[in-house]
């Protein structure tokens, strides 16, 4: 392989710029700049130009092969964060003949080599791009190969399975000495449930990622865009007296208890004659039916309810500030913010309830991989009870499920994922 290097840290001025090499000439080239090290050493050195100037004073750090990120020879340069710095450094590597590397490339090698698995590949991508807590938590699980410890699990039994359906084959025609079929039957439903649960959760583990969706649903002039502006800490929308003054879907992103959500703020539910207010107001259902959260703005406690057929419907009574009714349901001010904490509470209990069940696999690939598995685990359990398929087929059934469990950590058939997974990566990744 080529030797590769890049800029590991934040481009930018910084007290600190760190320079990763990778590659059989890591050693050599830094050597020949003047950062001579053993293959797992640290120390500090002078880095020079090919003039013999110096370019700067440098901590440097190595990697022996097997012992670092990408299971080669690594080298770490630590130099003093000025963009003039890392630039002349930069230069004189591609001079000495390494190369610099590609997106993703460093992270490539790693899973390559073995030393990561294309869950924990997805993992680290996540853990990168985590802006909250739940987002960081759920990312580390990934990326410590709490998926790759499940596939392992489910592919051992699954395996134990098959070599008992399959030494019955060699008594095909003689009576088999111990039926094999109840203990194949226990381990195909263990695997086959515990399945079934980690594709269903698959949904709520991506809507963590990439943030859950928080409706405001209502009629016009019942507090919406006033409510998202208190939640926004800023004035996100225009708040008028005046019918349909939002006509598209505003977004709005927040931390909420370390969850990420997107609120939205859509149209006023009414009927109008104006065309653009029509189509705002049909984005607007459309967006709220797929939310996570609806937050129906009520004018009165006897007002009109409706419900969607997915996710949590929360009902409050706005602008109780204003409002003598005495109110039944919980009541809200977008202005004074009164309610509004014990709103967010009721929304963060559900998202957090939603999440704890949810398993760790986080993405749709997995889901596809997963439900794959679980189809032929079921067919499986089908045929033992009905018994009427041949166990040879059988065992290749099982054969199915084992290979699209592989695939979850890129045993198999993963070349047609790895361009669009490494492709998220900065180049020093």
């Amino acid at each position: 392989m080529d030797t590769i290097f890049a800029l590991a840290s934040a481009a930018g001025k910084a007290g600190v710029s760190i320079i990763r090499v990778s590659g059989p000439d890591a050693l050599t080239g830094c050597a020949k700049m003047g950062a001579t090290l053993g293959t797992h050493d640290r120390k500090l050195v002078k880095l020079v130009a090919a003039d013999g100037v110096l370019i700067d004073q440098a901590f440097a750090i190595s990697f022996a092969k097997g012992r670092s990120f990408t299971g080669e020879q690594v080298v770490e340069l630590q130099t003093h964060g000025s963009p003039a710095i890392v630039a002349a450094v930069l230069s004189r590597l591609s001079q000495l003949g390494m190369r610099e590397a590609e997106a993703g490339e460093f992270t490539r090698r790693a899973l390559d080599n073995e030393k990561l698995d294309l869950a924990q590949v997805e993992g680290l991508a996540d853990l990168i791009d985590a802006e909250t807590e739940s987002q960081r938590r759920q990312a580390v699980r990934v990326f410590n190969g709490a998926l790759g410890d499940l596939a392992d699990g489910w592919r051992k039994k699954l395996l134990r399975a098959a070599a008992l359906l399959e030494a019955t084959i060699d008594f095909v025609d003689e009576e088999v000495p111990v039926d094999v079929y109840p203990e194949v039957n226990e381990l195909v439903d263990s695997v086959s449930k515990e399945v079934q649960h980690e594709a269903s959760g698959v949904r709520v583990r991506e809507r963590v990622r990439d943030g859950f969706e928080v409706a405001l649903v209502g009629p016009p002039n019942s507090g919406k865009s006033t409510l998202l502006n208190r939640l926004a800490g800023r004035e996100a929308a225009i708040t008028s007296n005046i019918a349909g003054t939002t006509r598209d879907v505003i977004e709005v992103r927040m931390d909420l208890d370390g969850l990420a959500l997107t609120v939205l703020d859509t149209a006023g539910l009414r009927s109008s004659d104006d065309e653009l207010e029509e189509i705002g107001i049909a984005r607007g259902r459309e967006r709220a039916a797929a939310a996570d959260v609806r937050i129906h703005l009520l004018e009165t406690s006897d007002s009109e309810r409706v419900s969607g057929s997915d996710g949590l419907d929360i009902f409050v009574l706005s602008k109780v500030d204003s409002c003598a009714d005495e109110p039944s349901i919980l009541g809200i001010s977008g202005v004074t913010g009164q309610g509004v904490d014990e709103l967010l509470e009721q929304v963060s209990l559900y998202l957090g309830n939603l999440i704890a069940g949810a398993g760790v696999a986080t993405r749709s690939r997995h889901e596809k991989a997963l439900t794959a598995a679980a189809g032929a685990l079921v067919d499986v359990s089908r045929s033992l009870g009905a018994g009427d398929k041949p166990v040879d087929l059988l065992a290749e059934d099982l054969r199915v499920a084992i290979r699209s469990l592989d695939s979850l950590i890129g045993r198999i058939d993963v070349e047609n994922v790895l361009g669009e997974i490494f492709s998220s990566f900065c180049i020093g990744k």
